[in-house]
């Protein structure tokens, strides 16, 4: 299950290991019961993520469409 979140601060990336700073989005994500957390840039290197244009804005989405 896939969830898009916006961090309070103290959340580490389980990807690059680095701070998800205080109002950054990142993604929770649990497969085969394990819960992981990744910041945009891991999200998008790893396909969880992708940019869509909407609205003439171009959006970073963590949802498949």
């Amino acid at each position: 299950m896939r969830r898009g979140c916006i961090s309070l601060g103290n959340v580490q990336c389980d990807g690059c290991h680095r701070t998800i700073l205080h109002a950054e989005r990142y993604l929770v994500i649990e497969e085969k019961g394990v819960t992981v957390s990744l910041c945009e840039d891991c999200s998008l290197e790893r396909g969880y993520a992708y940019h869509k244009d909407e609205k003439g804005e171009r959006v970073l989405t963590f949802f498949p469409e």
